[in-house]
């Protein structure tokens, strides 16, 4: 009974890497960038909303990147500092003082009013202050983390993809920072797991019903942000970015998501302390705190990551075919789709082999996330915890 119970879950596994190889939106792809493209007559408005809190580390690296965008039509930046403790606010003006470009203006909202998450209540407030500054409001608004360093063109290349595919939001996936150990490891598998769930080729259809975006990049249209009534309408969202392309689509609006070429993270996680608190600060509000859909996750992460090589060896210890077969077969399609995003990272594929191992981390972390939810801890964020949208 043990050997067929673990033949039939290496089978399983083995149908579901095939389904999720043929059947998820081919997830797996690396190629989905900027649809195609051409200047517009008229270069629209544009204002950078960047909300910030204690981020001195990063702005010297980020923000004149900012600044530097060559724009043809109007551009300014405006920052929104959120209660920061480590000068952010005083070193941004000197950074703007420092690197003539575009116009920088620092504000600060205060602290977030009751059933708002901090980073939305920055874009709220950055975003008022866009619409208020001109006689005329912005046509888009292009909301980027502190942590995001652009390349000169990038504002010009996210702009000519809006208006040339008549897009209502368009977001790119940053390319992460991947230096160390660790990084190496863990961020292309965050990219990849995302991909899994949110196929950007899925979510780019004019008829998609899947919507997600990437936070960290975001040019939006300014009556679309009007028309969905965010971020008002999406206040209370730990996972900010999907719930924006939601509401965005829930509008009417038509949402475009890649990856990027010219946009990178700036921020380092050196030790997998930092990466773990980035992962499980979010990981279980991914999961609505539904304790049911936690242990969904969890049998889904076991079946679909750790049976392939548990099968295979044990197959090929004990002289079982029926295991060794199918767990190797599906350990292969594992390690072959994850071959892309490997590249694109630039990171040698003989880390393929290893996600099962990295899943096994990712598993860990969303249990931990929900293990710090229900001690008060869930959800944190520099010195900010947030409750469950329907406590608080």
């Amino acid at each position: 009974m043990g050997l067929l119970t673990a033949a039939c879950a290496a089978y399983a596994s083995l149908a579901a890497w095939l389904w999720l190889t043929l059947a998820q939106g081919m997830f797996w792809r690396t190629d989905v960038r900027l649809p195609p493209r051409t200047a517009p007559a008229h270069w629209p408005s544009v204002t950078i909303v960047v909300p910030a809190r204690d981020e001195a580390e990063v702005l010297p690296r980020s923000l004149p990147s900012l600044i530097a965008q060559d724009y043809p039509g109007r551009a300014e930046v405006v920052l929104v500092d959120d209660g920061s403790t480590d000068g952010t606010g005083e070193l941004a003006r000197r950074l703007a003082a420092e690197h003539p470009g575009l116009p920088l203006t620092v504000v600060s909202p205060g602290d977030p009013a009751p059933g708002w998450t901090g980073k939305l209540w920055a874009l709220r407030h950055g975003i008022a202050i866009a619409r208020t500054a001109h006689a005329t409001e912005p046509e888009f608004l292009l909301l980027t983390d502190a942590d995001i360093a652009h390349e000169p063109d990038s504002l010009r290349e996210l702009v000519a993809a809006a208006t040339s595919a008549d897009l209502d939001l368009v977001s790119q996936m940053a390319r992460l920072r991947v230096a160390g150990f660790w990084e190496r490891l863990v961020v292309p598998a965050f990219v990849y797991f995302f991909a899994q769930l949110y196929p950007f080729r899925r979510i780019n259809r004019p008829s998609a019903r899947t919507a997600a975006a990437a936070g960290g990049c975001v040019l939006l249209r300014t009556d679309t942000a009007v028309r969905a009534g965010v971020p008002d309408s999406i206040r209370q969202a730990v996972i900010d970015d999907v719930s924006l392309a939601r509401a965005v689509q829930r509008s009417g609006g038509r949402i475009w998501l890649g990856l990027a070429e010219r946009v990178d993270s700036v921020r380092p996680y050196p030790a997998l302390a930092d990466l773990w608190r980035m992962v499980a600060r979010s990981a279980y509000a991914q999961l609505r705190h539904q304790p049911l859909l936690l242990a969904g996750t969890v049998a889904g992460l076991v079946l679909v990551y750790l049976v392939p090589p548990a099968a295979l060896l044990t197959g090929l210890a004990t002289g079982h075919p029926a295991l060794a077969r199918p767990g190797g077969l599906a350990w292969l399609l594992m390690a072959g789709t994850y071959l892309p995003m490997l590249r694109y990272y630039r990171q040698p594929a003989a880390l393929a082999p290893l996600l099962p191992f990295t899943a096994l981390l990712y598993l860990l972390m969303t249990v931990d996330s929900a293990v710090q939810h229900y001690r008060g801890r869930g959800a944190s964020w520099k010195g900010r915890t947030y409750a469950r949208p329907s406590d608080a």
